[in-house]
Formats: C-alpha cells, sequence, structure tokens
C-alpha cells in the first residue's frame, strides 16, 4: 500500500479486527489489512526515502511541479492508524479498512507552510479489490487557501510489458514528460509500449483497463475526483540508473497513475477534497479475442 502506511499507534486491535500491527524492518511497525478471505495488503518503511513499489502518494506536489521534493512529502512521512474512523454506510458493512491520518510536523510547514489533515481509508472489498480513498481538509487558521497537486503512484505488476495494452486513454490529449510537457493527442486503439514511456493524460475516463496478454487478466482501475491519469516505464537506461530498481524490472511493471496534476487543487480554509481509487482484476483472453475491453471498461 501507501509507502507512508508505516505507523506508530497507541492502541492494537482486538483479535476480531481486520487490521494487524506488526513489527516490520528496521523496527518500524507494519500495518496489515486482511479480509475474511485472506486478501490482504501491507506495507513497510525505510525511513527516510519512500517504498519503490505499491501505492506511494504524491502530496501535496506532482513530481517537479513546484518548489518541494519531487512527488512531495506525504509518501516519507510517518502516519497513524485512526483507532475509531468513521464507520462506512451500512449496505458496505462487508468491507474491511483501516483509516490512516497524516498532519504537518513542524518540518513540513517550513517548506509548506500550511495547516492539513489528510485523511487516507484503505478498503479491501470481499473480491479482493482494493480501494484508496483520500479525504485532504485545509485546517489553516490565517485564512489562506492552498494549492496542490496528486497522484496515486500505482506500480502495477505485468508479465511482459511488450505484451501489455492500456485501454481508455485513447485518442486523449497528453503531456509528455520526456519532451518538456508538451502537448500531444494520442494516436491508435490502444497503448502499447517498447521504450520509454512518461505522460500524463488529460480528462481521462473514471475506467482505465490493463490487459496483461500473458497473465490473461486485466486490472481495472475506477476512480473519481482525479480527472489525469499518469503512464510511466524507465525502460532499460533509466532502470539501470535506479540504484532501488533492478536492470531488467521495467519488463514487469508498469504505473497507471489516477492523479489531479493538469489542474491544481484549491482548498480554502475548511473545505475539503476527496479523491477515490478501485483496483480489481478480472480475468481476460484478448489475445484470442473473448474479451472485449470495451466491456470491461463500461462495466459496473
Amino acid at each position: 500500500m501507501s509507502s507512508a502506511a508505516a505507523t506508530s499507534v497507541a492502541t492494537v486491535p482486538n483479535e476480531k479486527s481486520p487490521v494487524e500491527i506488526h513489527k516490520g524492518i528496521n523496527g518500524l511497525e507494519k500495518v496489515i489489512l486482511r479480509d475474511i478471505r485472506g486478501s490482504s495488503v501491507e506495507s513497510n518503511f525505510k525511513p527516510p526515502k519512500p517504498i519503490r513499489g505499491g501505492i506511494p502518494i504524491c502530496f501535496p506536489q506532482f513530481s517537479n511541479l513546484g518548489s518541494l521534493e519531487a512527488h512531495g512529502f506525504a509518501r516519507n512521512r510517518f502516519w497513524i492508524v485512526d483507532p475509531s474512523p468513521p464507520p462506512f454506510p451500512t449496505h458496505s458493512s462487508n468491507k474491511k479498512y483501516v483509516d490512516l491520518l497524516l498532519k504537518p510536523s513542524e518540518e513540513d510547514t517550513k517548506i509548506w507552510p500550511h495547516s492539513f489533515e489528510f485523511r487516507l481509508r484503505v478498503t479491501l472489498g470481499p473480491a479482493g479489490d482494493l480501494m484508496l480513498t483520500s479525504r485532504i481538509r485545509n485546517t489553516n487558521t490565517d485564512g489562506k487557501p492552498f494549492t496542490f497537486t496528486f497522484a496515486y503512484h500505482t506500480y502495477f505488476s505485468v508479465s511482459d510489458i511488450s505484451e501489455v495494452r492500456v485501454e481508455g486513454l485513447e485518442t486523449l490529449d497528453y503531456l509528455d514528460n520526456l519532451q518538456n510537457r508538451q502537448r500531444f493527442t494520442e494516436q491508435g486503439d490502444a497503448i502499447t509500449f517498447e521504450s520509454e514511456v512518461d505522460k500524463i493524460y488529460l480528462s481521462t475516463p473514471t475506467k482505465i483497463a490493463i490487459l496483461d496478454h500473458e497473465k490473461k487478466r486485466t486490472f481495472v482501475i475506477r476512480k473519481d475526483g482525479l480527472p489525469d491519469a499518469v503512464v510511466w516505464n524507465p525502460w532499460d537506461k533509466k532502470a539501470k540508473a535506479m540504484a532501488d530498481f533492478g536492470d531488467d524490472e521495467y519488463k514487469h511493471m508498469l504505473c497507471v497513475e489516477a492523479a489531479a496534476v493538469e489542474k491544481p487543487i484549491t482548498l480554502k480554509p475548511g473545505e475539503e477534497w476527496r479523491g477515490r481509487q478501485e483496483l480489481s482484476t478480472v480475468p481476460s483472453s484478448y489475445c484470442s479475442g473473448q474479451l472485449d475491453p470495451r466491456r470491461v471498461l463500461q462495466g459496473s
């Protein structure tokens, strides 16, 4: 899960709780959320660097679009577990969830002089689907608004990047980070990969599909409040240049990130923003013509 999910908590959940607190690497605590069927999510953390993989949280800045460190500071910070989070509506009682809270430290306010509360709800559905709901509130007492950009920097595991297709972003405009964020229009009926890709797609649909030919499965991304989608794979040269990234690991990963980048979010004091992402998988055999990607995108 989020690289910020390593936490310190005052209470240990009881034996019926889906939330487990364990010691992770470096003596830090690890949060595991587990549903009745055995699906689980967890994270561990090595300060002061974020985890490579999982779903790091980019806040209050995406990439280098501002004066902060790349992707902001939220992914590098300690969060706390809320021992008494607000309940789900009754019709969602079969979902297991944990709420993580982040508030700015003195060091944070020196580099980003604003007060906020960030509540991240991590939810496991009965079918193993994973939902992240971020609620960010401006708690400034000086009357000042603040502006931020945001992304769920989701890493997907794929069998072979050369055999992967992304459906739902075709014909859209995008900003190419490899060409000084110049604006282009996507061509073709799907996105495929044969070299480095780093693009910010604009005004994207609420559903995007990642079709993995070899594993015969499709990841479905559903999102709300996040109009953009970042697609990234470093390919071979950049993979070799990253110390925490295996030389050949680019072949087996793809980042497709639900984001709010082109139009930053501005909150006045007391206002709250919400951004949601849900991830699920469905079996697929598009290589034999049995899967119509449009049905995946249009399904509930």
